[in-house]
């Protein structure tokens, strides 16, 4: 499984601008990523100019499905959007098995 990264460009004002579609863009994305798609999302700050949103999968496929829902990009407050290839070398491993202390190693 691959991973891609949504990048958006977004327009000047754009925190001030988005309170119409946020929910309707935030539901799209708990949705994707109750489906598994979306591993992380959120707005770029300081300066507030862009989002960045990771997908899991086979294709791009998922992102871009997104992208073409997203209330941000049909209302016009994305000026540009691109989908990359992300090879993951950290953090994308299983996570350790935890062993756990018994009562005489935690005291």
């Amino acid at each position: 499984m691959s991973y891609y990264a949504l990048f958006y460009d977004v327009v000047n004002d754009f925190v001030a601008r988005r309170s119409a579609y946020r929910d309707e863009h935030l539901r799209l994305a708990r949705e994707a990523h109750a489906r598994g798609e979306l591993v992380l999302a959120g707005a770029l700050a300081d300066p507030a100019d862009g989002a960045l949103l990771i997908f899991q999968g086979d294709t791009p496929a998922a992102a871009e499905a997104f992208t073409r829902q997203d209330p941000y990009v049909k209302n016009g407050l994305i000026t540009k959007w691109r989908v990359r290839n992300w090879t993951v070398v950290v953090g994308n491993e299983p996570p350790a098995p935890q062993i756990e202390k018994t009562a005489a190693e935690s005291a």
